[in-house]
């Protein structure tokens, strides 16, 4: 899970600036390659200069931190081509300017349109990167996907101390009452709500044991989006992990995901995880392997079992139909 090509999308905001400035740190970290790629605002026109503007950025990157990096000769870049460029990238890191007025509120933040096109994980930058992030919070679920979340945020930086929080939702609380069931049932759900969640969290924070010394756990409740955002101010954490279940366009718009909402609303960096995500250096090194010229391949191991059936496990009714002799009797 430790990127090897990195994509970072800048609009020459100050946003942008951010995240051209982070994408260089992570690179220089994990010796990555990095390409920069120009995305206007929705509806304005790439200024003139902005082939320019990436070759000079580029080269200061290059000699500042002494990494490889490629400044995208296309400025007619849509979300769509974008989208085809961070497919062959592990990272992408998002530095655009926020949104404003109704679009802001009535359509997905790009980074999340563009996530759902390239499955690929995704920096949303706010803050200057001025080091290295430091501490790290993942929100969890508990899912199997919770395990790549925390993987990847150990991969991203060794040294980072990590938080794994988890908010429990009390939306089903609300149910309960509504269907009139007494205080005392739904104290005692709220207590088995708590106590399998420390369940849990003790069973994910135990199989890192080797990194227990930079590993913390917290358990909220509420709304789990909400909670994330407070748990970020409360402890100040660099960056936040989380994850992104599939789902349509429609459904984004009408029902905002946790990443989505987080992404809209926190204040520091986030990484938006889309599940089931495969590294794109895996995809080109496959892809290497199937170009190679072919060469004589050994088969080691155990030999393959025959495919027809054993004849001394058949009973003897069935033995007739096959060519094998019975087995001796002793």
């Amino acid at each position: 899970m430790t990127p090897r090509s990195i994509l970072a999308i800048t609009d020459f905001s100050l946003q942008g600036g951010h995240a051209i400035a982070r994408a260089a740190l992570l690179c220089a970290e994990h010796l990555a390659t990095l390409r920069l790629v120009y995305l206007a605002p929705p509806a304005e026109a790439p200024p003139p200069d902005a082939g320019v503007r990436l070759s000079h950025h580029a080269l200061q990157l290059r000699q500042r931190h002494g990494i490889h990096v490629h400044a995208a000769t296309r400025i007619d870049f849509t979300a769509a081509d974008v989208a085809r460029e961070a497919a062959g990238a592990d990272l992408v890191v998002w530095g655009t300017a926020p949104l404003r007025g109704l679009r802001a509120w009535f359509s997905a933040h790009p980074a999340i349109q563009m996530l759902r096109a390239c499955q690929r994980p995704v920096i949303v930058v706010r803050n200057p990167a001025d080091q290295p992030y430091q501490t790290l919070m993942v929100a969890v679920d508990f899912s199997r996907v919770s395990h790549r979340l925390v993987e990847l945020a150990f991969a991203l930086h060794p040294a980072a101390r990590v938080e794994l929080f988890h908010a429990i939702s009390t939306a089903n609380e609300g149910k309960l009452r509504y269907a009139e069931v007494s205080e005392r049932a739904i104290q005692i759900y709220r207590e088995e709500c708590r106590r399998h969640a420390q369940d849990r969290m003790f069973t994910l924070t135990d199989s890192y044991d080797a990194r227990r010394n930079r590993l913390s756990s917290s358990i909220g409740r509420g709304d789990p989006a909400r909670q994330v955002v407070v748990q970020q101010q409360n402890t100040a954490a660099d960056l936040i992990v989380v994850g992104k279940h599939p789902a349509s366009r429609l459904s984004d718009l009408l029902f905002e995901s946790v990443a989505q909402r987080v992404v809209r609303d926190a204040l520091a960096d986030v990484l938006v995880v889309p599940n089931d995500f495969q590294p794109a250096s895996r995809g080109s090194a496959v892809k290497r392997l199937a170009t190679d010229l072919p060469v004589r391949r050994v088969k080691a191991g155990s030999p393959r079992l025959p495919s027809y059936p054993n004849p001394a496990a058949l009973p003897d009714s069935l033995r007739l139909f096959t060519n094998s002799p019975a087995p001796p009797h002793p």
